[in-house]
């Protein structure tokens, strides 16, 4: 029998409030995109755009939140952060009822949770390295990606359902509830959070709004793992829409099959997850990393192929299940490694930059994926991102320069 570790009640609320908050999130999977299809009738070109622009000036507003963060008691910021999601997110329904939504509208509040989301992940960055031990931090990330993944693959199914049974913003208005109870939950974490102490300048400097990037380039354990996640997350999140115009669209799939055919593989994420952690344990953390990165790889490409029926959902489910299985072993791997390889007091400014660029560059690769599928057509520009996303491995790290990085660092403190 498996007894399962005990990380302390304090995490175990951070743990519920993140659980609360993900099923709200994979409930309400592509509500926008959707509500843009379904209600305003946009075509592939608008919700691109729709997605892109959300990200892109989100994450411009965001820049300064990084340092912002960093200086701050964080679960305060979290709870703040989830209250303006909820507000942001409750606006959509509450239009829909009046008969006031806009696209207008649904860009305004993207841009707001797009924001929202970077500091809140900031925070709970540090704020978790704050509540666990070094060598615990691996499980507390395994942890929350396998209720990431079991949270994606109930979640868009009963979503789908919900949308055809009570129309398409139902999900949107449970997830803005979601945003409300993991307020609750974060403030339930009690004790007592000191606040950071600031070294140098007492104000806020242009310099440190820099900084997160600065860490990031010059840390070579760090720097080709940046590059490598970036450009594998923004490739695959730039042909989201266009798969979603192509089978609720030109295919005739129903909301509930593409919800079915995105949430059951979420499987594979689950099983991976819970390997990760003896994967570690028998091979190594940078194989690990290096081996489910490469692999990861290997499977968007199919999306291109995909077509009505029985055997278009069949595929779907293939090709999500082995991208999501590889997925669910890489990410709380390289979770724990990016916490472990960032200074205490860097977290919120590195996690910020991380989050800034990697949603700038969805945005961006989203309207141009928007733009090449209304000159080519969704499934040729599918079929370029797959072949792309094949060269994301040259990116990763071939060799583990973590203990170098570090002897340089005790010599640059000595």
């Amino acid at each position: 029998m498996v007894v399962r570790r005990s990380l302390g009640r304090q995490f175990e609320w951070l743990w519920a409030a993140f659980a609360v908050s993900t099923f709200g999130t994979w409930l309400a999977f592509d509500a926008f995109p959707l509500t843009a299809i379904l209600v305003l009738h946009a075509g592939p070109t608008e919700v691109s755009m729709l997605a892109a622009a959300g990200l892109a000036v989100g994450a411009a507003v965001a820049v300064p939140l990084g340092p912002w963060v960093e200086f701050r008691r964080k679960r305060p910021v979290m709870v703040a952060m989830d209250l303006t999601r909820f507000a942001a997110v409750m606006s959509v329904p509450a239009a829909f009822v009046f008969g006031w939504l806009s696209f207008a509208q649904l860009l305004v509040v993207s841009v707001i949770v797009g924001a929202a989301d970077i500091a809140f992940r900031a925070a709970s960055g540090a704020c978790l390295k704050a509540l666990v031990r070094r060598e615990d931090l691996l499980v507390a990330n395994g942890r929350f990606e396998s209720t990431t993944w079991t949270a994606t693959a109930i979640g868009p199914p009963l979503g789908g359902a919900a949308i055809g049974l009570f129309g398409p913003v139902t999900t949107v208005a449970a997830n803005a509830v979601s945003y409300l109870f993991s307020a609750v939950g974060i403030r339930a974490i009690g004790g007592k959070e000191p606040h950071p102490v600031r070294t140098g300048a007492p104000r806020l400097r242009v310099g440190d709004l820099l900084e997160g990037w600065r860490y990031i380039l010059t840390h070579p354990a760090l720097r080709p793992l940046f590059f490598n996640t970036v450009l594998v997350n923004g490739l695959i999140m730039a042909t989201s829409p266009l798969v979603a115009v192509l089978m609720l669209g030109r295919l005739g799939f129903a909301p509930w099959q593409y919800g079915l055919a995105f949430g059951a593989p979420c499987v594979g994420g689950l099983i991976g997850s819970r390997l990760a952690r003896r994967l570690v344990a028998r091979f190594g953390q940078h194989r690990v990393m290096l081996t489910a990165g490469a692999l990861r790889a290997c499977w968007s490409l199919g999306l291109a192929f995909i077509r009505p029926g029985a055997g278009g959902i069949v595929l779907v489910i293939a090709v999500q299940f082995g991208l999501v299985a590889c997925m669910g072993v890489f990410n709380p791997v390289f979770a724990t490694y990016r916490l472990e390889q960032t200074a205490t007091d860097r977290v919120a400014r590195t996690l910020s930059a991380w989050s800034v660029t990697s949603n700038a560059t969805i945005a961006a690769l989203t309207a141009l994926w928007g733009l090449l599928a209304g000159v080519a057509g969704p499934r040729t520009a599918i079929a370029i991102a797959g072949l792309l996303i094949l060269t994301t491995p040259l990116l990763l790290p071939r060799h583990d320069r973590t203990s170098q990085h570090e002897r340089e660092l005790t010599q640059s403190h000595t």
